[in-house]
């Protein structure tokens, strides 16, 4: 993920889980009402998981938040997107938001699926 520091994609997954393991213990009621928000939020609907993954992914993008991207990478991989499916969504994503969506795109989206994709195995 990052070079310099030496960060990688399941660092920063790590990472985020610490986090938020910290922050459930100080602020149980508002993680809780927000995840229960997001699962619903995230439920198989008109929509499939899939899809919703996707939309996250480049919104995620779009906001340069990279723990969102790497975290909706992996969302969806596990709900069976392609590589390709990926790619394409990166494509739509960069039209509106241009070129700091490609930075993100050719660098950690392209890392994270490499990354995630070899822990599978």
């Amino acid at each position: 993920m990052d070079a310099q520091t030496g960060h990688t994609v399941e660092n920063a997954l790590q990472h985020y889980k610490q986090g938020l393991g910290s922050f459930t213990q100080k602020m149980p009621k508002l993680t809780e009402a927000f995840h229960t928000f997001t699962e619903i939020c995230f439920e198989e609907g008109t929509l499939t998981k899939k899809q919703k993954q996707l939309i996250a992914l480049g919104i995620s993008l779009y906001s340069q938040d990279e723990y969102c991207i790497i975290y909706h990478v992996k969302g969806c991989l596990d709900q069976g997107a392609s590589e390709e499916e990926i790619m394409e969504t990166i494509g739509v994503t960069a039209a509106f938001g241009g070129g700091a969506v490609m930075s993100q795109a050719v660098t950690l989206v392209q890392e994270a699926v490499t990354e995630l994709n070899s822990l599978k195995h």
